[in-house]
């Protein structure tokens, strides 16, 4: 009986069509070749042809059609219409998890005039058929949705706990953890790219999301949206708006308000919450594009006639191009006229020199920052204390807040406190990092201190050998105001940053000390 059924099948065209519910399952195990092959020996066993596979990796529930293997086998179909095909299924599972979307699919292959055969079910067309088909469909929805509510329940309660359960954000990745299990954990070096765009545009370096877009941009590491190197906009602002790079977990959809979590921060509370404070604020024009190396000083530099930004371009010459400093206002008396790049940089180059202090006058500031981190380190030991007694009130604010809503019934009422309590809570986390972190590590005072030493030692050398963006720096650095330049008279007088006015003064003091006089020949004791 089974030879003439061999018979009778042999050469019958077959399609084969294997699932799994996830890429990771298609990766790191091996269900469709498993799949793949159970199929193969029972066409073999029934004489059939096989000839396409159709593979998946995406979930069983939802519309089949966001299928792309189960589309291209339906559209297989419909280019093979003159044949009548046999479409082979590991189990049924695998067909439809879903008891209107299987009986969609059979209409579907019944119209395509395509017979169902499956390893584990044995499809008849009968009422008692047709009726335990259903039911086992309808179980694999029952599952389907079962699994799903536990594995919502499961990373609610995960979120709950402070961990995050959702797809890792940018510089982040999952590890293993002996204590934590699965856990978010920074990606470096696009942990260190995503903290610098944050603390820049908290900080003010970047005065928009446009330059913090560019400076991604100029990042290989920096994963991109598009082949071509662009970061979108959209990404930026799902970067700037995250609490998760503060080490906070929280999800609306669920109800879950904002949470200390248990992975490492990129960024602190307090600047996440500066970052929120200048996305309300009001939005800033996005800095040019044609601000480049070629013109460092191009928006720094007034002119001295109207006091807007002078502007730059190339002039083309007989032999070369020229690079020219102008002024582009209207009813300007210097509009359009041309000042050469030299003149214009050379002379702030010139201003950058004069404020390097004198070996004496650097002793004497050295010697200001280490009595300046004495103090500041009493002013922060009070200030902790100051905190830790604002962390105390809000915590019983709190508490008071809870017992008025178990107090009252009013569903309004309830929701103002609720309001109220959330905003306690960020007020407590704000409070409770403040007072974890403002006491700085001697190292850090120490690494800062020389930094800034550094900086005020020398700040020409440093806008020499840095790229355009620390140019840039240096001079928002040294200079309380931009610099104006008059075609007369060159620049005028500068403004500069307080550390160097008050280096200045230092230098124009007279001292009063008297040298000692003795009957030894002169010897002074000042210093040089």
């Amino acid at each position: 009986m089974q030879k003439v059924a061999l018979q009778k099948n042999e050469g019958k065209p077959a399609l084969i069509y294997c699932r799994v519910s996830s890429t990771k399952q298609k990766t790191d195990g091996s269900g469709l070749e498993s799949q793949e092959h159970r199929c193969r020996q029972y066409a073999e066993s029934k004489g059939y042809n096989v000839e396409m596979v159709f593979p998946d990796d995406v979930s069983g529930g939802g519309n089949f059609m966001q299928r792309p293997g189960m589309r291209a086998m339906l559209a297989y179909l419909d280019a093979q219409e003159d044949k009548s095909y046999v479409v082979i299924f590991d189990d049924l599972k695998r067909f439809a998890r879903d008891t209107e979307f299987h009986i969609r699919l059979r209409r579907e292959f019944d119209e395509r005039d395509a017979a169902i055969e499956c390893l584990n079910f044995n499809f008849e067309n009968t009422p008692e058929g047709r009726f335990i088909e259903t039911v086992i469909a309808a179980q694999g929805q029952l599952e389907r949705e079962q699994n799903r509510r536990q594995v919502l329940q499961k990373m609610k309660a995960r979120v709950e706990k402070g961990y995050y359960v959702f797809c890792p954000p940018v510089g982040y990745k999952y590890g293993k953890d002996r204590v934590h299990g699965k856990i978010l954990v920074p990606d470096e070096p696009v942990a260190s790219i995503v903290a610098e765009a944050l603390e820049g545009y908290a900080s003010g370096r970047f005065s928009s999301q446009t330059e913090i877009k560019r400076f991604l941009e100029s990042k290989p590491d920096f994963p991109k949206s598009t082949v071509t190197g662009i970061v979108r906009i959209t990404k930026i602002t799902e970067m700037l708006q995250r609490p998760t790079y503060a080490g906070y977990v929280e999800s609306p959809n669920w109800a879950i308000a904002l949470r200390k979590g248990h992975h490492e921060p990129l960024i602190s509370f307090q600047t996440y919450e500066r970052i929120q404070a200048r996305l309300k604020s009001i939005a800033v024009a996005p800095a040019r594009k044609d601000i480049n190396m070629d013109f460092p000083l191009r928006g720094f530099v007034l002119c001295d006639d109207c006091g807007e930004p002078m502007t730059s371009c190339w002039s083309k010459g007989r032999k070369k191009h020229y690079a020219y400093y102008l002024c582009d206002t209207p009813d300007c008396p210097s509009k359009r006229k041309s000042i050469p790049r030299a003149k214009i940089e050379e002379g702030a180059e010139e201003i950058l020199r004069q404020l390097q202090p004198t070996r004496r006058l650097f002793k004497l500031a050295r010697t200001m920052f280490e009595d300046g981190r004495k103090i500041l380190l009493a002013e922060a030991e009070r200030g902790r204390e100051a905190l830790r007694t604002q962390i105390i009130d809000t915590e019983r604010e709190i508490e008071t807040v809870l017992e008025r809503i178990v107090d009252t019934s009013s569903k309004t009422m309830i929701k103002a406190y609720e309001a109220r309590i959330e905003k306690l809570e960020r007020q407590k986390i704000r409070l409770t990092e403040q007072a974890e972190n403002c006491i700085p590590s001697k190292g850090h005072l120490n690494e800062f201190i020389e930094h800034a030493l550094t900086f005020l030692a020398s700040p020409w050398t440093i806008y020499e050998k840095g790229e355009f963006a620390l140019k840039r720096t240096v001079l928002k650095l040294a200079f309380a105001e931009p610099l104006r330049y008059s075609r007369e008279k060159g620049y005028r007088t500068v403004e500069t940053a307080f550390p160097f006015k008050v280096l200045a003064e230092f230098s124009l003091i007279k001292c009063g000390m008297v040298e000692p006089r003795g009957i030894e020949p002169l010897t002074s004791t000042m210093p040089l």
